[in-house]
């Protein structure tokens, strides 16, 4: 199946550490990439997705700016207290364009009702989320 944006799976980002009203964290599941979350300085950020019902992913595409280490965690349960490891992944530093980072899930998929994202360290201060997307 091809990409997707999170919002088109009725998903919604319940959670995120930094807030900023020009760059919301709804900008990062909406599917535009022009529009982005940006984080206010220091490590960890993160942000929790909540899915409508549990879904099953085999990868995620992360569209990001001076994210260096990202770390994907997810729940299975209604509300989002208890979360497990999926994968790590180290980006590559791309100065002045942004990252793309396909990142796979697991052989035969993973099952989430909630993903979080933790982003553990950053090439600046200030790191920005642009789009997830999702293949399931």
């Amino acid at each position: 199946m091809i990409d997707s944006s999170l919002s088109s799976l009725g998903a919604e980002v319940v959670l995120a550490s930094s807030s900023d009203e020009n760059h919301p964290q709804e900008n990062i599941i909406d599917g535009n990439i022009k529009k982005f979350w940006m984080s206010t300085g220091m490590f960890p950020q993160e942000f929790v997705v909540r899915f409508a019902e549990p879904t099953t992913l085999s990868a995620l595409t992360v569209e990001s700016y001076n994210v260096k280490h990202l770390k994907i965690e997810k729940n299975t349960s209604s509300n989002a207290s208890k979360f497990e490891s999926v994968t790590e992944k180290e980006f590559e530093r791309t100065d002045g364009h942004l990252q793309s980072n396909a990142i796979s899930l697991h052989v035969d998929g993973c099952t989430a009702t909630h993903l979080r994202f933790i982003i553990t360290s950053g090439y600046d201060h200030f790191v920005s989320v642009h789009k997830v997307s999702v293949r399931n």
